[in-house]
């Protein structure tokens, strides 16, 4: 995923399913300066990480 996109899923208010490593997350922050973002895992538990931005990846409607 580029920046561009990150901040319009980021900005949306709609659901959209954004994964890291085949889990899938909710992205909380932007870090522009270094192309990463603050994420964490859909679901109960709220741990958050840093990952490249470059390695989320938008999952397809079906």
């Amino acid at each position: 995923m580029d920046m561009k996109r990150a901040k319009q899923i980021v900005s949306s208010s709609a659901d959209i399913d954004v994964t890291f490593a085949g889990t899938s997350i909710w992205i909380d922050e932007l870090h522009e300066e270094n192309e990463m973002a603050t994420v964490h895992l859909r679901g109960p538990l709220e741990e958050r990480t840093q990952v490249a931005i470059k390695d989320l990846k938008e999952e397809e409607t079906r």
